[in-house]
């Protein structure tokens, strides 16, 4: 069964590259015939559907999010959070199956969703957020459903590190955005408890990647910018994201119990640290990778 499943999946990714590679060269074709202009739009599409096929796994758990919360009924008998843990492992399962998602990023979404439920049921103790709506499947006052927002974040640029092609110029050691991720991670607690460090954090992140390029490839030339650029621009669509779950009641903030509100810009800053753990541990398989 499992060589029938790896088999299937096999064949589907073929079958997915396949059409990706004659859509590229029939537009490509268009696109030169019709000048620079043509061109430069051609790979702009391209730019956006790649990113688009980034984003899979996030974007269903989305749109899974806003359509429980406006038709999911109240009265049925499996929670509208059971129901979405239910959802995002069928989805887990028919990306892998489908080819649109390898073994490896479903092993990386698999870290995420450990590491953000670990971090979720010690903020939620601690009042940084709530759940309003009761579950079975759930640690504490988590929902196990949570994990997956988490993993979504890994799934994009475990898949983006795979789609753009990514390269580096001046990337600081393993071992030194190891100690920072580590260290960021550990703030996200002790910060109830201790000093806040978090600026110094962000001075820690600008010293080891400030100089850094990130090379991804669209087509056939690889286009460059400052990676700290692409840090900060993941983490504004992870902060639109989340005004997203919050407005469909997924979780609350405690200024958002009485009604919804958007999520305050400075949580912006969070989510770039949060962020840069992620990117640290998709480094970390495509490293091994290299070996």
């Amino acid at each position: 069964m499992a060589v029938r499943t790896g088999t299937l999946a096999t064949n589907a990714a073929l079958h997915w590259a396949t059409l990706d590679r004659r859509a590229a060269r029939w537009a490509a074709r268009w696109a030169a015939r019709r000048g620079r202009l043509a061109v430069v739009l051609h790979e702009f599409v391209c730019f956006g559907i790649k990113q688009a096929r980034a984003c899979l796994f996030g974007g269903c758990m989305l749109a899974l999010l806003l359509s429980t919360w406006a038709w999911y009924p109240p009265d049925m008998w499996l929670a509208r959070y059971d129901f979405m843990v239910l959802a995002a492992l069928a989805l887990q399962v028919a990306l892998i199956a489908g080819g649109l998602e390898t073994r490896e990023e479903a092993r990386v979404i698999l870290g995420f969703h450990l590491v953000g439920t670990a971090m979720e049921v010690f903020k939620t103790a601690m009042g940084s957020w709530l759940y309003p709506e009761p579950s079975v499947l759930r640690i504490g006052g988590v929902p196990l459903f949570t994990g997956f927002m988490y993993a979504a974040v890994g799934s994009y640029i475990a898949r983006a590190w795979r789609l753009f092609d990514f390269r580096f110029v001046r990337h600081p050691p393993f071992a030194a955005t190891a100690w920072l991720a580590l260290a960021i991670y550990v703030n996200f607690f002790t910060h109830h408890f201790l000093p806040d460090v978090r600026w110094l954090l962000f001075g820690a992140l600008t010293w080891l990647f400030g100089r850094t390029w990130i090379l991804f490839r669209i087509r056939h030339v690889h286009r460059r910018m400052p990676l700290l650029l692409g840090f900060v621009l993941v983490a504004l669509f992870i902060w639109l994201a989340e005004n997203v779950g919050t407005f469909a009641a997924a979780w609350r903030y405690p200024a958002q119990r009485h009604g919804w509100a958007m999520v305050p810009l400075g949580k912006l800053g969070a989510w770039l640290l949060l962020m840069v753990i992620s990117y640290v541990m998709v480094s970390a398989v495509a490293r091994r990778h290299k070996r």
